[in-house]
């Protein structure tokens, strides 16, 4: 539909998988997705990717909230990482967020480089900015429910400053942006929102953050079940233009960013 941006397909080597839970969960586990599972063609060969270009970022979706974001210099962060659901290679950042276990681990491996938990601890609230080669990466706290009351700082959205780009994962997202997150935040080019409608934000509210935020590219998350991210779609048809081809990836650039708002679905395993 926006045929300037660049898609393949991810072919990876089958995820290792983690049954034991992180730690218990501050809430309840039930917005816990399939297992991903890493694709693969059908005889099992993996498939080198080719390099990035020094102007271009690769996205790709893991599962659930799970994704990597490679840099041109070869930086991987990779988001929400947990022990259900991981992508194929240990990142260099992994940044986590604790509203459901499917969210973080407290057992992240010691060869990830930066091990960014985006959740207060001890009452401060969580602060990061981190320059690893080509990636600058910076949270922004937000409050989560916690049954009937709020934990402050429960929540950060994470933004991902690479190759001129500014991509935002807004996490386990439960209310609208002040004016003074959206400040923190700044523009965004890119944007990783949660879609389930019920778990986090209803979809009236991550519509309207979504306006807030004026991002080129939208890229649903946590959608939990093939229905709930269908009434998501479903909404945005007719207002805004949606991708949806089977990929899991996608390259970009500044250059090929679409002209107004896009919806792009990648596929998780």
């Amino acid at each position: 539909m926006f045929r300037s941006l660049a898609l393949r397909r991810l072919v990876l080597p089958v995820l290792l998988l983690f049954s034991a839970q992180a730690g218990s969960a501050v809430a309840s586990d039930a917005c816990l997705g399939p297992i991903a599972r890493g694709p693969a063609t059908p005889d099992g060969t993996a498939i080198r990717l080719a390099a990035l270009g020094r102007e271009e970022v690769r996205i790709t979706f893991v599962g659930h909230a799970t994704f990597t974001i490679e840099s041109p210099q070869g930086v991987i962060a990779a988001t929400d990482f947990n022990d259900y659901v991981r992508p194929a290679v240990l990142p260099d950042i992994a940044t986590m967020n604790h509203a459901h276990s499917t969210h973080y681990t407290h057992r992240p491996a010691q060869e990830i480089r930066h091990v960014l938990r985006g959740w207060s601890h001890g009452g401060k609230p969580p602060s990061f900015d981190l320059q690893e080669r080509d990636m600058r990466v910076r949270n922004v706290p937000t409050n989560i429910r916690d049954g009937g009351a709020t934990e402050y700082s429960g929540n950060s959205i994470f933004i991902f400053e690479v190759a001129g780009l500014c991509i935002a994962h807004l996490g386990h997202l439960h209310h609208l942006l002040t004016p003074d997150h959206l400040k923190a935040i700044g523009k965004v080019d890119i944007v990783m929102a949660a879609v389930d409608g019920s778990w986090t934000l209803d979809l009236d509210g991550i519509e309207e953050v979504i306006r807030q935020l004026d991002p080129k590219i939208v890229i649903p998350m946590h959608f939990i079940t093939s229905t709930s991210l269908e009434r998501f779609l479903s909404r945005m048809r007719g207002k805004h233009p949606i991708e949806q081809n089977g990929a899991s990836s996608m390259t970009i650039s500044r250059a090929n960013l679409p002209g107004r708002l896009a919806i792009m679905v990648l596929e998780g395993h």
